[in-house]
């Protein structure tokens, strides 16, 4: 029955339908996709564009342009308070005012301390060589910077786990002293770096290297080799050793806390280890470096005495030079003679002085023929007292001044032959005295200065025109306090400072020529002038006087400043109740004035003009020889 069905319905023609096969439960029937719409006809067709592709420079241009705004913003920042560097060079010095002695020796300084300005030329080469070889040995390698520096700087400190060695050059040192402040952080080393390549691109190597010499502290107020050669040994930097030169060479790491005067052991160990680095660059050999430890002695410089002549002289200095550039002022003072001038007044005060009540004392020595000071002694100690005895104190010089008083007599007519009264003498109430002087009637001019016979002195002062005529002598030899209008004038009762009665005396000894006491000769190299020596007694009178002073050594009462073998010519003096003793005299080329008291006028233990003072005199005298008579 089905199957006459099925042919009743199938078409003629065709062929039997399949069976379908039977649908599986479990697999959903998809959707098909619509077909996408057509485009829209378009009046002109597009193209695609390619795709984007990223190249590396996309990248690093503006990485690089950030990093160049970033980098000069940095820069900015570093610089914006950086110095100019020319108008610092020319103003990083401050005036100073640096006192010389006649042989180069340092006496004084008036503000920062610089010595002469140094050429590489003059130094001896050791100097710089201990520099190079302590501070920066790639130092003429490098251009300003030392990476290598830097780099084995960095590897000892991180190895010693501290600070043990820096990477700063000598270039960068100059930078720092010269620019900068001594603050320490990362701005001021990149700022003294790039002052280094300033420095560098403007200057040859030697030219740094002078520089820093000049300008480098070296402790005690000294900038510069040579003022720290003058200040620590005394002599000018092209005269130090090789130790001497290896000390300043280790003096920039530390300068106060090397400072061979206030740590002699330390700077003592800084110059050893200069002298090692010498050897291990060749600059000297192992043998010199040992050689050179044994003879290192910081504590060997010259006396930092002569206080009391450098105040006098500094005094005048802002009034004799008013502009404001710096100073390097020799003088007239001899360093040995000031030495020795200075030891034996202390050693007198120390022994008979203190046994006989004297508890001051002042000395002067000038040259008779140009009145330059060669020695000045205010007293016994300058650290104790800095009043100058020589120049500002003003006593009775007593008979001491007699020699003025013969003078005057001489050239109003009177010879050292001539005849004078040795008797009591009354003029009014005041009748002077003569000591233990035994009279003998009369006696020549001659014999009554060497025997310093004081009523034969007024009656020659009588005899000079008095009292007024005698003190025109006294102000024409250069004495300007007060001297009193009457006949005690004679036994000297006025009042004279110590240097301008030595100064008066120098017109006994030159000739005749009055000279005027002064103590610069030079700035730097160019000679300083100064008063000329004026003739103001003839010839013949200073040599009479020269004879009468000889015979006051040779048989008066000057005796005991008498040295064996050379002229002598002076005076003594002393004043009532012996409150002063005096002795002024000639000696070769020199002459000397000695004092001898207390401040408060005190009186001394019979301590007379002949002797202590002469003793003195003759002490100082004995220094000298070998000097043209």
């Amino acid at each position: 029955m089905s199957q006459v069905q099925g042919l009743r319905g199938r078409r003629p023609g065709t062929p039997p339908a399949k069976a379908k096969a039977p649908r599986k439960a479990s697999t959903p029937r998809i959707p098909p996709k619509p077909p996408a719409p057509a485009p829209k006809p378009s009046a002109r067709p597009t193209l695609k564009p390619p795709a984007k592709r990223w190249r590396w420079w996309h990248f690093a241009i503006p990485l690089i342009t950030w990093a160049s705004v970033a980098l000069a913003a940095l820069l900015l920042w570093f610089c914006w308070d950086l110095p100019r560097p020319d108008v610092a060079m020319e103003t990083t010095r401050k005036p100073s005012v640096t006192l010389l002695a006649a042989d180069g020796a340092m006496l004084a300084t008036q503000g920062d301390l610089y010595g002469e300005t140094v050429r590489l030329r003059d130094l001896p080469a050791y100097l710089p060589a201990a520099l190079i070889a302590i501070e920066d040995r790639r130092f003429r390698q490098h251009p300003g910077v030392d990476v290598l520096g830097i780099g084995r700087a960095l590897y000892t400190n991180l190895v010693a786990g501290g600070v043990r060695q820096g990477g700063s050059t000598l270039t960068q040192q100059l930078a720092k002293n010269l620019f900068l402040t001594p603050e320490r952080n990362t701005r001021r080393k990149v700022q003294e770096a790039l002052l280094a390549l300033w420095l560098e691109a403007r200057f040859s190597k030697d030219q740094l290297l002078e520089i820093y010499l000049n300008r480098v502290y070296l402790g005690g107020g000294a900038f510069g080799v040579d003022a720290a050669a003058r200040l620590f040994f005394g002599v000018p930097a092209r005269r130090v050793t090789l130790w001497q030169a290896a000390m300043l060479a280790g003096l920039p790491k530390a300068p106060s806390r090397l400072n061979p005067r206030s740590a002699p052991d330390a700077a003592t160990a800084r110059t050893v280890e200069v002298l090692e680095a010498m050897a291990e660059t060749g600059a000297i050999t192992p043998q010199q470096a040992r050689a050179e430890a044994e003879r290192i002695n910081p504590r060997a410089r010259p006396s930092r005495g002569a206080g009391w002549f450098a105040d006098w002289v500094l005094e005048e200095v802002p009034t004799r030079f008013p502009d404001s550039a710096d100073l390097m002022l020799r003088s007239t003072l001899d360093s040995r003679l000031q030495a020795h001038v200075e030891a034996r007044l202390a050693a007198l005060l120390a022994g008979p002085g203190a046994r006989a009540g004297v508890t001051q004392g002042a000395v002067v020595a000038l040259d008779a023929a140009s009145g330059a000071v060669r020695a000045m002694a205010g007293g016994r100690d300058y650290a104790s007292s800095q009043f100058n005895r020589a120049v500002d104190a003003r006593r009775q010089p007593g008979s001491a001044f007699k020699p003025i008083v013969f003078l005057a007599a001489l050239e109003r007519g009177a010879t050292p032959e001539e005849m004078v009264a040795d008797t009591p003498l009354h003029i009014g109430p005041w009748s002077p005295g003569n000591g233990a002087w035994r009279s003998r009637g009369e006696v020549s001019l001659e014999d009554a200065l060497a025997q310093s016979i004081n009523t034969a002195a007024v009656r020659v002062l009588l005899r000079a025109g008095g009292a007024r005529a005698v003190a025109g002598v006294a102000h024409r030899l250069g004495l300007t306090g007060r001297l009193p209008n009457d006949a005690s004038l004679a036994l000297g009762t006025g009042e004279v400072s110590l240097l301008e009665l030595t100064a008066a005396y120098a017109a006994f000894g030159n000739g005749g020529r009055r000279v005027t006491p002064y103590a610069l000769a030079a700035n730097g190299h160019a000679a300083l002038p100064h008063a000329m020596p004026e003739q103001i007694v003839a010839p013949e009178h200073a040599a009479a006087m020269r004879r009468m002073l000889l015979a006051v050594v040779s048989r008066g009462t000057g005796r005991a400043a008498a040295v064996p073998g050379r002229a002598v010519a002076g005076k003594t003096g002393t004043t009532q109740d012996f409150r002063d003793a005096w002795f002024v005299g000639l000696v070769g080329p020199l002459v000397v004035g000695v004092w001898l008291g207390n401040d408060d006028a005190s009186p001394m233990d019979e301590v007379a003009g002949g002797g202590l003072p002469a003793r003195l005199f003759r002490e100082i005298a004995e220094s000298t020889r070998g000097a043209p008579e």
